[in-house]
């Protein structure tokens, strides 16, 4: 019985130092990002995608490709700004742990398997950008495509770096019906590179 006590109290332990942890991290990155409308230059990125490939009439669908390509490079400059801010952070709030599940304090117990959210954010905002400027001369649904993808990784990041992997991964796949390996595979090669070199992906 007093076995069965201490494991309920290190349980709760355990769930109450999680928690704190998580409500902190939630905190910290909504309090840069309600700086800005990232999230609602996404929405209106994704659903003008989504409206621009339904459309029959070309003429339309060239206006309506025009009015995203300035959406998408307000948000490519306001995640930019987003990026350079929260990368003034210091290094103690800012590690990520790989470990698939939340563990409290797992970047300081484990400081290898961790990485820094603000060199992720960076080659977010970098990838962001490249496709924005279309340097590979995507076509206009290629670069639809990619620039989601492009997306969707930074808010499966944004994720990771509030709850776990795990957490990030579900949601993605509950929201987009697209897995983490799907969005590794669909963002441009530079993104893929850099973002596996940091995560170990």
């Amino acid at each position: 019985m007093e076995i069965l006590t201490l494991v309920a109290l290190i349980a709760a332990g355990f769930y109450i130092l999680k928690s704190r942890d998580q409500r902190q991290r939630i905190a910290l990155l909504g309090s840069h990002l309600g700086r800005y409308q990232i999230e609602k230059l996404m929405e209106s990125l994704t659903s003008g995608y989504l409206r621009c490939l339904g459309e029959d009439d070309a003429e339309r669908r060239q206006q309506i490709w025009s009015l995203l390509d300035s959406t998408e490079e307000k948000l490519a400059g306001q995640f930019d700004s987003f990026a350079a801010e929260f990368s003034r952070l210091p290094e103690q709030l800012t590690r990520v742990s790989k470990l698939p599940v939340g563990i409290p304090m797992a970047t300081t117990i484990f400081p290898a398997a961790s990485f820094d959210f603000r060199q992720a954010l960076l080659i977010h905002a970098r990838g962001i950008a490249g496709v924005m400027r279309n340097e590979s001369n995507r076509t206009p649904k290629s670069k639809a495509f990619t620039m989601s993808a492009e997306l969707f990784l930074m808010q499966h990041t944004c994720h990771w770096y509030c709850k776990s992997k795990t957490v990030a991964s579900a949601r993605m796949l509950a929201r987009h019906q697209t897995s983490y390996e799907q969005l590794l595979d669909a963002v441009s090669p530079e993104t893929r590179s850099a973002y596996g070199a940091l995560t170990g992906q």
